[in-house]
């Protein structure tokens, strides 16, 4: 594989963020490459003065600052900035949260060394990493419980704790109004409690079916992981490389070209290059005349990319028109080898081209990869009309429409439900997918 081809494969898969460096890389080391428009250095006086083109095809929807006129007024600049003033602050994390409360607490050096090294080693969930007494030093063990369970005192309350049934317990014990039997519950029947069996249990605890029913309504109330809600994790932010809408009944797709930059051929490397009778010496008159056939192979291959990608979307786009119409239920089973045929590219450039890109929907904004999908039976789009994705959205639909009505559904039932929509999957396939949903079983719920 020759250096150039290398280039273009690499061009070909790399995300709009990340080419836009690229690009920035090259024209530094290549004098005959530059820059003749780049949208997003613009003035406001050059993009006011560009009659016809619109500037609202990738606005920033959550940015209340924005404004379609061209222009900033004041009070949309105000807006803007105090949107990007919250986008910027960084929320407290769960260890600084409980890091405050230990340091106004009236204990000894000693006792707040021990608390600091307990906090420090909890994970997102306020779960220990590593065993308590791993991580204080021995002369100090003696004072690791009656620290362990300070800390648990702490907001959230719960943390600190081996598991999420320890914190359950935890936080049922010190509870202002908790049902008798939800601790024992806790501790010995939640497998029992998962599959409903609340006769069983009520039979093993001596009491009757309705006291485990209420009991179950005041561990609903509690927190199985109490530090998530102060997850520090960074958003990922992504930038569309493609935008579809609908207009006349047709499907409109938009480059978003305003990230990546115009480029051409620097004029004086240009007239050298082409300068047969020039005088230059020949090492320079070589220097000149590669740098402008990289330029313009790097050029090439900008273009080349930009339209397979627009081609792979045109396609994707006409075999999961339902989707775009309708929204993910509407997903169909889909292969790289569909769309490389259709494109008439090899399934590696097809692979290659949708990795790391994005497209706005009316349903929101999707990595080009989301769109395939095998179908349930796992014969790709030779198989059942359904694609795994979909039956996932329709399993969501299920829950939240029928779950309204009966919050107990079990993976058992929704198979029954969607066996009645024409979908015949197992249980267990239901329970897959809900677990990659991130929707807790029927007892969760």
């Amino acid at each position: 594989m020759n250096p150039q081809l290398y280039q273009s494969i690499q061009l070909m898969a790399m995300p709009l963020q990340d080419l836009r460096l690229r690009i920035q890389q090259e024209i530094e080391a290549n004098p005959a490459l530059e820059v003749i428009e780049d949208a997003q250095t613009l003035s406001l006086e050059e993009v006011e003065n560009k009659p016809g083109e619109e500037y609202d095809y990738f606005e920033n929807t959550s940015d209340p600052g924005f404004t379609n006129s061209g222009g900033y007024d004041d009070e949309a600049g105000d807006a803007k900035r105090r949107f990007m003033e919250g986008a910027l602050s960084r929320p407290e994390s769960l260890h600084e949260h409980l890091l405050w409360q230990l340091r106004v607490q009236p204990i000894s050096p000693q006792s707040f060394e021990v608390g600091e090294a307990l906090i420090n080693n909890l994970d997102a969930n306020g779960f220990h990493r590593e065993p308590p007494q791993a991580v204080v030093p021995e002369q100090h063990h003696a004072l690791v419980e009656p620290m362990v369970a300070m800390i648990q005192r702490f907001d959230p309350v719960g943390t600190c704790v081996g598991d999420y049934r320890e914190s359950l317990v935890v936080q049922a014990e010190l509870a202002e109004e908790m049902h008798p039997a939800a601790i024992p519950i806790i501790k010995d029947y939640l497998h029992l409690l998962e599959r409903g069996k609340y006769a069983e249990i009520a039979r093993k605890l001596k009491i009757d079916q309705q006291q485990v029913t209420e009991a179950l309504e005041a561990i609903r109330r509690l927190t199985p992981f109490p530090g998530r809600e102060f997850s520090s994790e960074n958003p990922t932010y992504v930038v569309p490389d493609l935008m579809v809408r609908l207009r006349d009944g047709q499907f409109v797709l938009i480059m978003n070209d305003e990230e990546i930059p115009v480029l051409g051929i620097n004029p004086f490397f240009t007239e050298i290059s082409a300068d047969s009778q020039s005088s230059q010496e020949k090492t320079v008159k070589r220097f000149v005349n590669q740098s402008v056939k990289d330029a313009r192979w790097f050029i090439h291959s900008i273009h080349q990319r930009n339209q397979t990608l627009l081609n792979v979307a045109r396609a994707i786009v006409e075999f999961q028109r339902d989707f775009f119409l309708h929204g993910p239920k509407g997903l169909v089973p889909l292969t790289l080898k569909d769309i490389a045929a259709e494109v008439g590219v090899h399934e590696a450039t097809v692979s290659r081209i949708t990795s790391s890109k994005y497209i706005q929907t009316e349903w929101g904004i999707f990595e080009l990869k989301y769109f395939f999908s095998n179908s349930i039976s796992g014969a790709g789009s030779t198989g059942s009309r359904y694609s795994k994705e979909a039956v996932k959205q329709i399993i969501k639909e299920i829950l939240e429409e029928e779950g309204l009505a009966d919050k107990h559904l079990s993976d058992q039932r929704i198979s029954d439900l969607l066996s009645k929509r024409g979908i015949a999957i197992a249980r267990r396939t239901v329970t897959k997918y809900r677990k990659e949903l991130d929707i807790s079983s029927s007892y969760g719920r």
